[in-house]
């Protein structure tokens, strides 16, 4: 599965994180960084992640 984040759109609050952890993380700048190809057995985890987002930044695909 695609994941996609809105960069224009996300604030890096990471909310995300604490759902898939292993797909989004903050970086020591506090930047979102995240997988853009994901296994599709994780695609649960992912949903919550966008689900999650205050900003509706992230979409899958």
């Amino acid at each position: 599965m695609k994941v996609s984040v809105d960069m224009s759109k996300c604030q890096h609050y990471g909310q995300c994180c604490y759902e898939a952890e292993d797909v989004f993380r903050l970086d020591d700048d506090g930047k979102l960084i995240y997988l853009a190809e994901v296994d599709e057995s994780r695609r649960e985890a992912v949903e919550s992640a966008v689900d999650v987002c205050p900003m509706q930044a992230i979409s899958i695909d």
